[in-house]
């Protein structure tokens, strides 16, 4: 029997294209899987230009330029149900603050094109020509055959890291007043690679794919990010102690990139244990980038936007190679479009993630600056925040705060 390696000093076995073997198990169901083949064969080129390429390549970094205006054009998506209004708030309080960006809304309303759920051209043709999109809440239709609308999105952009702050609000009060830390999440493969199949009637296997090329890219973006907001450590979150090939590939891929990093300290910790005491007490995190594969991410990302009130206080950007979208990730509560009860907060935050992303830095502070002090003053906010103003009314006291 082969001995399995030890998660914590040792590398699990690889190909030569850094791939867990498949060898030792019976693939025969899915190996002529044309999902399964794409991967492999994206996970492979992605090898050859990432385990290539120089360290002093930075991962992600904005390629946009300024138009003979002066402007940046950003790409905005405002989605469904409140995803107007709230995209609305964002576009007063842009020119307000006099942010050199023009608007470029497109609609992505899902088509199926040869049985795949599919973005209209132009709107892929927009988001790639910009380089980046702003994105309201998106309704995956029901019952018609489509698949996530932002899933779908990630794909179309190859999005490989899902970053998401996590900072307690001064005004806002929960549980917790010291909460400071971010989250990355790798977005492209893991539990929800989308490989699945019916073994026999009744037993159905998911298969978790980890490649040592993606793996490297958020981590290495992980790195980089934590070294661009001041963040001294980098944790990876995992369960290398019982998925000792798939999280054990991560966690060593992650000791690997960390020597190219000696200035950011770097450590690991189990799921469970993360979860734990980052809710018994959320402070010994605030130094700390915690980045992780995608299921991982995808729970742990939830749990800590309740620690700071909800994902209607929490920012998200996805980040892509080529392009990056931020975005709300809250729903698009069709039961109060319309009506002025939504709050912006979200989208806000996920602009100014956008506005540091493309090198806009002063503008980002100064609109941040705003919103702080209008939830801190507690005079003029929505419902969900314990106020009675409309959607308009508090994007308006943002702007006298500006």
């Amino acid at each position: 029997m082969r001995r399995q390696p030890a998660y914590a000093c040792e590398k699990p076995a690889t190909s030569r294209h850094g791939l867990p073997p498949v060898t030792k198990y019976d693939f025969s169901p899915i190996a002529s899987s044309t999902q399964f083949g794409r991967l492999i064969l994206s996970a492979q080129a992605q090898s050859r230009r990432y385990l290539s390429s120089s360290d002093s390549d930075k991962v992600a970094k904005f390629k946009g330029t300024k138009g003979p205006d002066g402007n940046y054009t950003v790409t905005l998506i405002e989605g469904d149900g409140i995803g107007p209004e709230i995209s609305q708030s964002v576009k007063d309080i842009y020119k307000a603050a006099k942010v050199p960006i023009t608007w470029e809304p497109v609609d992505v309303t899902p088509r199926l094109k040869d049985g795949r759920t599919v973005i209209p051209d132009e709107a892929i043709e927009s988001v790639q020509k910009n380089y980046v999109a702003l994105k309201g809440p998106l309704a995956t239709p029901v019952g018609k055959g489509h698949v996530s609308l932002n899933l779908t999105l990630r794909r179309t952009f190859n999005l490989f890291a899902n970053v998401r702050p996590c900072r307690s609000i001064e005004g806002y009060k929960t549980p917790y007043d010291n909460v400071d830390t971010v989250l990355i999440r790798e977005n492209t493969e893991g539990e929800y690679s989308g490989i699945e199949h019916v073994v026999i009637d009744g037993v159905v296997q998911s298969i978790k794919l980890i490649t040592r090329a993606a793996s490297e890219r958020v981590l290495r973006y992980a790195f980089q990010y934590a070294r661009d907001v001041n963040k001294k450590k980098v944790r990876v979150v995992h369960k290398a102690t019982i998925m000792k090939m798939s999280d054990g590939l991560f966690l060593s891929t992650a000791r690997d990139v960390a020597k190219d990093f000696p200035d950011i300290e770097f450590d690991a910790e189990l799921l469970d244990n993360a979860c734990l005491k980052i809710t018994t007490d959320p402070g010994p995190y605030n130094d700390k980038v915690l980045v992780m594969p995608n299921l991982y991410g995808d729970i742990l990302s939830d749990m800590c936007a309740g620690l700071i009130g909800g994902l209607g206080l929490t920012p998200s950007g996805n980040i892509g190679d080529e392009c990056s979208i931020f975005e709300a990730v809250h729903g698009s509560a069709p039961d109060i479009a319309g009506k002025g009860l939504a709050n912006p907060t979200a989208l806000l935050l996920s602009s100014l993630m956008m506005l540091r992303h493309m090198g806009l830095n002063e503008h980002a502070a100064k609109i941040e600056g705003a919103i702080f002090a209008t939830l801190k003053e507690g005079k003029t906010l929505t419902g969900d925040l314990g106020g009675k103003a409309k959607t308009h009314e508090y994007a308006n006291a943002i702007i006298s705060n500006l």
